[in-house]
C-alpha cells in the first residue's frame, strides 16, 4: 500500500535500507545478502540513488519520501497495489512526476492499482477504470474514457462539472444540501437528499445496478 502522506507514513527512526528490508524479513525472503540485492534494486527502479539506503526520512524532500513509500509497497513483487491519495499531499509539479513513475512501475512490472483519489484530473489521467462512490455505496462504474463523455449517475454528473475548465465561462452550481452522516445513510437511495431527479421510489428504496453496455453500471432509477 501507498499511503497519503509521506512524512507520517514512514518510521522516522529507521534508515531506508531497515524500513525498505522489514518486509522481506516479515516473508521470509532471501538471506540477507539476496535481501540487499532486492532492496537495492527497487531503490534505483524507484530513483533514488543508492546512498539513499543509510540515510532517514527526515533527510529527504516529499517527493523522495514518497518514492520510498513507492518502493517499500512494490518491495514484495505484488501484483495489486492500493493508492491511498498518494499525491494529494506533494506540490503540483512533484505529483506529475510521482503519477509518471507509478505509470512506468506499472508497465515495467504488470501491476494493478486500486487508486483513491478526489482529484478528477488526476483519476483522468491515471485510470482506466474508475468506480465512483457516494456514502460507501458505488453509484457508477465505468471505463474511464466512456465516465468522463457519458456519465450516467447525477452524482457523477455533478462531480464532474465541477472539475474546473476554463473554456467553460459560466461555473456549475455545487451539490445543494448537505451531506448526511455515512453512519446513518438515508433510505433508499443515499443520494436522494441532494438528488434534482429524486421521487418517492428514490427514497423508499436502494437502486439496483443497471448495464449501459457491457463495462457501464450504474445504481440509479432515473439513469439513462
Amino acid at each position: 500500500m501507498i499511503f497519503q502522506d509521506p512524512f507520517a507514513s514512514l518510521n522516522p527512526r529507521q534508515t531506508v535500507r531497515t524500513i525498505l528490508t522489514g518486509p522481506l524479513k516479515v516473508h521470509g525472503i532471501g538471506d540477507r545478502a539476496r535481501q540487499r540485492e532486492i532492496v537495492e534494486a527497487i531503490v534505483a527502479q524507484v530513483g533514488l540513488p543508492a546512498d539513499s539506503l543509510d540515510r532517514y526520512p527526515h533527510e529527504f524532500s516529499g517527493g523522495q519520501r514518497q518514492r520510498i513509500g513507492i518502493a517499500r509497497a512494490l518491495v514484495l513483487e505484488p501484483e495489486l497495489v492500493v493508492c491511498d491519495e498518494p499525491v494529494s499531499a506533494l506540490d503540483l509539479s512533484i505529483q506529475a512526476q510521482i503519477l509518471n513513475l507509478l505509470v512506468e512501475m506499472k508497465k515495467r512490472l504488470s501491476l494493478s492499482y486500486l487508486f483513491v483519489s478526489h482529484d478528477l484530473s488526476v483519476v483522468r489521467y491515471f485510470s482506466d477504470r474508475v468506480l465512483v462512490m457516494y456514502l460507501g455505496k458505488i453509484v457508477e462504474s465505468a471505463p474511464t474514457s466512456e465516465l468522463w463523455a457519458s456519465p450516467k449517475h447525477p452524482y457523477t454528473r455533478a462531480l464532474l462539472a465541477a472539475v474546473p475548465d476554463p473554456a467553460r465561462r459560466k461555473q456549475a452550481a455545487p451539490i445543494s444540501g448537505d451531506l448526511p452522516s455515512p453512519h446513518n445513510p438515508p433510505s433508499g437511495c443515499r443520494f436522494h437528499t441532494r438528488c434534482p431527479l429524486a421521487t418517492d421510489l428514490c427514497r423508499e428504496k436502494a437502486p439496483d445496478y443497471t448495464l449501459f453496455g457491457k463495462n457501464h453500471a450504474v445504481a440509479c432509477h432515473h439513469a439513462q
